[in-house]
């Protein structure tokens, strides 16, 4: 075994996962036996649409994460260097005029150098690590082998991937539930605002179709937390549960119905769901709405093509573990 930790650093929050990663023998696999995660909304990427940099509030409260982190790294006795540690910087970071202010300070703070990594990696990293959580059975009416649709549908992009055991087409939109919220719904949402919102998606959506086949898609496997937390409204849970959440396969009209009651929430409500963070409160409008318009996609696209799907799956396994399981690959090179 090998220890690795892996962070995720996004637009809305930071995670850390410590794992042991575990070969299994005589078959040729991996899997990861996790020790630790966590995870802070520090909203990054607040603001960063409108100005192109990352604002100096919110990069001190990411790097007083990282520096945690750092500590529970060197509790749990994992090696920070690069065949044991990968930091991965997503949306955000990579649209910000002054990401080297970011990538000198979680240097300084972590002692490896964190990743500004493409849209097109951080759809390869999701897809591996949906692998890992909703790889060994198919969605009633699914098929197993038939090729995925993973949306890992962040604060700031959303990503798209088609494939089986590996990406066959991928595309990163500019679009998540920060994005959306500080250019549509800060002030609330209105029908106008509601409205405008929608369209930028679908045409994001329409362009998106050019590079990805959505129509082609047999499972529709949702990653992150704006659809843990549509997927924790449509069970009716009180608080989190990771093991009802994880693999929840929910009907298509049940998704889209919790996703129009989240848009169109009271401040009162989110403030009483228990598996609603305090920190996506403002934002979870922006991300339902997202996702809605992501499965309404889909469901049009596959029963154009004479397939249609009518569920989708959650899982809790996503970018995080893939970044982890992207070490082993490190390891074996060394």
């Amino acid at each position: 075994m090998t220890r690795v930790a892996a962070v995720d650093c996004g637009t809305n929050t930071i995670r850390l996962l410590v794992a042991d990663i575990v070969r299994d023998v005589p078959a040729d696999a991996v899997r990861l036996r996790s020790l630790h995660r966590s995870s802070t909304i520090v909203r990054l990427g607040q603001g960063v649409d409108h100005t192109g940099r990352l604002d100096p509030d919110a990069l001190a409260r990411t790097l007083a994460v990282v520096r945690e982190y750092a500590a529970t790294c060197a509790d749990l006795e994992v090696p920070l260097d690069a065949e044991h540690a990968r930091f991965v910087a997503t949306s955000a970071t990579r649209d910000a005029e002054n990401r080297d202010e970011f990538v000198d300070g979680v240097r300084a703070a972590l002692g490896i150098v964190p990743e500004v990594v493409s849209g097109e990696e951080e759809a390869r990293l999701s897809f591996a690590g949906s692998l890992l959580g909703t790889n060994d059975d198919a969605p009633a009416g699914g098929d197993v082998r038939g090729p995925r649709l993973v949306v890992d549908l962040g604060g700031g992009s959303t990503e798209l991937v088609l494939g089986v055991d590996a990406p066959q087409a991928a595309c990163s939109l500019n679009t998540g539930s920060v994005r959306i919220t500080e250019r549509y719904l800060a002030d609330g949402v209105t029908p106008a605002a509601e409205e405008a919102a929608r369209r930028e998606v679908r045409a994001l959506l329409d362009r998106a179709a050019d590079a990805v086949d959505m129509g082609a898609a047999t499972r529709l496997v949702g990653l992150a937390g704006t659809i843990s937390t549509v997927t924790a409204h449509a069970l009716g849970l009180d608080a989190f549960d990771r093991e009802a959440i994880d693999g929840a396969e929910l009907s298509i009209d049940r998704v889209l119905a919790s996703c129009d009651a989240i848009v169109h929430s009271t401040a009162a409500q989110r403030e009483s769901w228990g598996y609603l963070l305090p920190g996506r409160r403002d934002v979870i409008a922006a991300g339902a709405l997202v996702w809605s318009e992501v499965v309404a996609r889909v469901a049009a696209d596959t029963a154009a093509a004479g397939h249609p799907l009518t569920t989708t799956v959650t899982s809790l396994s996503d970018i995080l573990d893939g970044i982890a399981v992207s070490l082993a690959s490190v390891g074996e090179q060394a």
